[in-house]
């Protein structure tokens, strides 16, 4: 057997359930095209399941459901923003939802990113992603790009103290510190909603 074909089955093998991969994962192992003929051998053999063009997972059996879990949209998300070369950050509905903020399952996830607007479909999941600036997802912490865009979907006449106490407690002391540092140069509200956050770190 080819020995980067091993190593790429073997790095997938030890990887977490549900892992998603794309070819440039294993750049670093063999050629792009040659990762890609990897890949389809590996779903041939059932080792992965292909969830569109280019995007594999290894799927997790669920002994509650007797059935293999469906792949997380946030994973397959990040897969495709590491495929493009993106910096991407759940917003809307999706940002509320993953922040712990609303229940409500969103009917379409919703990120933005630095590159072009773009939506893709698995199963009945939707995903877009809207272009936005980039000083909106550079040089952050994934947390805080996540912070910062579910208080804009909230708005900034809608935040209450019931959430801030709930983003509080979502944040360990370090990523409350972290996301001071790197939120100063958002806009000036939410970072003053930040603060209010961060104060037990101020």
């Amino acid at each position: 057997m080819d020995t980067s074909y091993a190593k790429i089955s073997d790095i997938i093998s030890q990887a977490k359930p549900e892992g998603v991969f794309v070819a440039s994962d294993f750049s670093h192992i063999a050629p792009i095209n040659t990762v890609r003929q990897y890949l389809s051998r590996l779903e041939k053999s059932q080792q992965i399941v292909r969830i569109m063009r280019g995007v594999y997972y290894q799927p997790a059996y669920s002994e509650l459901l007797q059935e293999y879990e469906a792949p997380s949209p946030h994973h397959v998300a990040m897969a495709l923003s590491r495929n493009f070369g993106w910096t991407i950050a759940p917003s809307g509905a999706t940002a509320l939802n993953m922040l712990g903020l609303s229940t409500q399952v969103p009917a379409r996830w919703s990120f933005v990113s630095d590159g072009p607007y773009r939506s893709f479909s698995f199963g009945n999941i939707t995903m877009e992603f809207k272009h936005c600036s980039s000083k909106e997802t550079s040089g952050m912490s994934d947390k805080t790009a996540l912070v910062i865009q579910a208080i804009k979907a909230l708005g900034k006449e809608n935040i209450d103290e019931v959430h801030i106490q709930r983003i509080r407690r979502s944040l360990s002391a370090k990523e409350k510190t972290v996301l001071l540092e790197e939120a100063r140069h958002t806009t000036a509200w939410i970072f003053e909603t930040i603060k209010k956050v961060c104060k037990e770190t101020e």
